[in-house]
C-alpha cells in the first residue's frame, strides 16, 4: 500500500475551491473529496497537488486523502480534530490572517518554544470561529545552510560531510529531507492541513545572503559545488511551496505545472533547467515570477519575491526586476478594503539602520579598497534590506502612496515582513492628501533567536542620536532624503512570536504574540485603520 510521506498542506483556498498538496512514498492516485489526480516524480520522490474545485462558499468540509482508493489521512486513531476545508463566504467581511518567518525545526532549548507549535496547540481548542482564514509563511521555512545536529548526522551517511559544502545541504535530494524535517511534527501537520498557507523564500531557504550583490554572484560561482546547490534549492522550492501559492486558474496555464502533470518520467532534469533559468534574473535575464497574488473579500494579499527576484547585476541594482515591479503595481490596482504586501525583508526599518543601509550600497559602488570593505561590510552585516536598494525602496512608496491616496483606495496597507529575529510594529506619517493608514509589521522568528549583541543594535537603531549620526552619513554619500517618516508604535520585541491582523470590514487590527512555558502571550492590540 502507498503511503503518504508528507502533508497534506491545505494551500489556496477561495470561494469554491481549493489546493492540497502531499508527497507518497510511490506512484499512485491521490483523492480528496472526489477529486483525484496522479502523483508527479521528480528525483524518485511523488507529489501530488489535488484541486477541488465547485465547493459552497462559506461551508465547512472535513476531508480525507485516499492514495489509490485507501484512506492515508487521517491516520488510524488520529485523535487531533479533522482537517477540513472552510470556503470564504463572499457576504462575510470579517478575515483573520496569521503569520510569522524563520522557523528551525525541533524543540531546542537554546532558541525557547516554537510559536507556530504553540498557536496550533491553542487553535485546537478554539471553536472553527476563532480560526484564522489564512497562514502566511513569510520566509526561511528551511535552513539550507544552518542545518539541525540530526540533519548533519544524516548528511554524514548520504557523503563525506568534511568536503564543501560541509554541513549545508548540496542538491534535491538532501532539499526534501530538509522539508520532512521541518513538516513533520504533528501538531504542526494538522495546522497546515487545515488552515490555507502561503509562502515566500527569503535567503536562508537557499543560503545566507542569497543575491545580495553582484559580488555575492561572482563568489558563489567560483564553488564547484554551487550550481547543484542552486538548481536543486529552487527545484524543491517550486514542489514543496510555490505552486501551493497558486490559484486552480493560474495553476491550469502555469506551463511547467502542466509539464509535470504529463511528462510520465521523473522530472527533476526538467525541474533543474527551469532553476537555472530562473537563478539568471538576477544578472538581468528574464527568469521566473515567484510574486503571487491572493484576494480573500474585503483583503488583498500581495506578496513580493525578494530574493531570487533580484537584479544585481553591474548594470542595474533592483530588488525586483522590471517586469516583475510593473506586474506588482498592476496587481495593486482594484476595489478592496484593505491591502497586506507580503515581503520577508522589512521596507521600514529602524530608522538609522534605514540610513545605514543606504549609505553602505552608495559605498559598495565605490572603486578600490573602500568599495571592498563596504562590500566585506554589506555581506558581515546582512546590510540588503528594501533601503539598500533605495531605488526599489522609493519605488514601492511612491507604489503605497498612490494607492493610498487613490480615490475609493484602501483603509488601511500594510507591510508584513519578517526576517530581522525580532518583532515590532511602525505607522508611516504621509500628507495628510493620503487618506489610508500605512503600517510596518514585523514578525520573527518564529523559532529561532537574536543574539544578544544585534538585539541591542536592533533597540539602538530606532534612537534619534543614532539616526542623526546614521543620517549625517548617509547624506555625506550623497544618499537623497527618505522620502516619508515612520514611528514605531509597538516593540521591538525579541522572543518567537506570532502576529495576526483581523479585519472587520473597513475597520482591522493587529497584535503580536510571544511563544514561552506558558502559551502564547498577546501584546497591546494596534488599530491598523487609525491615523
Amino acid at each position: 500500500m502507498t503511503e503518504l510521506l508528507l502533508g497534506p498542506l491545505l494551500r489556496h483556498v477561495n470561494h469554491d475551491s481549493a489546493t492540497v498538496w502531499v508527497e507518497t512514498d510511490g506512484p499512485c492516485v491521490v483523492e480528496v473529496l472526489g477529486a483525484s489526480t496522479p502523483t508527479f516524480e521528480a528525483g524518485g520522490r511523488h507529489f501530488a497537488l489535488v484541486v477541488i474545485t465547485g465547493l459552497e462558499p462559506g461551508t465547512t468540509t472535513a476531508y480525507e486523502v485516499r492514495l489509490d482508493d485507501e484512506v492515508a489521512w487521517p491516520p488510524p486513531g488520529y485523535t487531533r480534530p479533522a482537517s477540513r476545508i472552510r470556503t470564504l463566504s463572499e457576504e462575510d467581511t470579517k478575515f483573520r490572517i496569521v503569520f510569522g518567518s524563520c522557523r528551525k525545526p525541533r524543540e531546542m532549548p537554546s532558541i525557547g518554544h516554537d510559536a507556530l507549535i504553540s498557536y496550533a496547540r491553542r487553535m485546537a481548542v478554539l471553536p472553527e470561529s476563532e480560526w484564522p482564514e489564512s497562514l502566511l509563511l513569510l520566509g526561511d521555512q528551511v535552513y539550507a545552510d544552518e542545518t539541525t545536529p540530526q540533519m548533519q548526522e544524516w548528511l554524514k551517511t548520504q557523503r563525506d560531510t568534511s568536503e564543501p559544502p560541509g554541513t549545508e545541504v548540496a542538491n534535491f535530494e538532501e532539499y526534501a529531507q530538509l522539508y520532512h524535517e521541518a513538516w513533520s511534527d504533528e501538531w504542526l501537520r494538522w495546522l497546515l492541513s487545515t488552515v490555507p498557507t502561503s509562502m515566500i523564500f527569503d535567503d536562508h531557504d537557499v543560503r545566507d545572503d542569497w543575491n545580495t550583490s553582484h559580488t555575492w554572484r561572482e563568489q558563489m560561482a567560483e564553488k564547484d559545488w554551487w550550481p547543484e546547490r542552486i538548481q536543486g534549492g529552487l527545484a524543491s522550492y517550486w514542489i514543496y511551496q510555490h505552486i501551493g501559492n497558486l490559484s486552480p486558474a493560474e495553476l491550469a496555464e502555469e506551463p511547467m505545472f502542466q509539464q509535470v502533470l504529463k511528462s510520465g518520467v521523473d522530472n527533476l532534469p526538467a525541474l533543474k533547467e527551469f532553476a537555472e533559468e530562473a537563478d539568471k534574473e538576477a544578472d538581468g535575464k528574464k527568469g521566473a515570477r515567484w510574486s503571487y497574488r491572493r484576494d480573500f473579500g474585503p483583503v488583498r494579499l500581495l506578496v513580493i519575491d525578494t530574493r531570487a527576484g533580484r537584479v544585481v547585476c553591474h548594470e542595474e541594482r533592483s530588488m525586483v526586476d522590471e517586469e516583475e515591479f510593473q506586474w506588482i503595481e498592476k496587481n495593486a490596482e482594484g476595489d478592496y478594503d484593505h491591502l497586506l504586501i507580503g515581503t520577508s525583508l522589512p521596507w521600514l526599518l529602524p530608522h538609522a539602520l534605514a540610513h545605514v543601509q543606504s549609505a553602505n550600497e552608495a559605498a559598495c559602488r565605490r572603486p578600490g579598497r573602500r568599495g571592498k570593505l563596504a562590500e566585506w561590510v554589506r555581506q558581515t552585516a546582512d546590510l540588503e534590506h528594501w533601503s539598500a536598494f533605495r531605488e526599489s525602496f522609493d519605488r514601492l512608496n511612491g507604489l503605497i502612496t498612490r494607492t493610498g491616496k487613490a480615490e475609493g483606495g484602501p483603509a488601511s496597507i500594510s507591510v508584513l515582513s519578517g526576517d530581522v529575529h525580532h518583532a515590532y510594529i511602525a505607522k508611516a506619517g504621509y500628507a495628510p492628501e493620503v487618506p489610508a493608514a500605512i503600517h510596518q509589521l514585523v514578525c520573527s522568528p518564529l523559532h529561532n533567536t537574536a543574539p544578544s549583541v544585534m538585539r541591542g543594535v536592533f533597540k539602538m537603531g530606532w534612537w534619534r542620536s543614532a539616526t542623526a549620526v546614521a543620517g549625517h552619513f548617509a547624506r555625506r554619500a550623497g544618499v537623497p532624503p527618505l522620502p516619508l517618516r515612520w514611528d514605531r508604535v509597538s516593540g521591538p520585541h525579541f522572543g518567537n512570536a506570532i502576529a495576526t491582523i483581523d479585519v472587520d470590514g473597513c475597520d482591522a487590527v493587529a497584535f503580536l504574540e510571544i511563544s514561552g512555558e506558558a502559551g502564547l502571550t498577546r501584546l497591546p492590540l494596534v488599530r491598523l485603520t487609525e491615523h
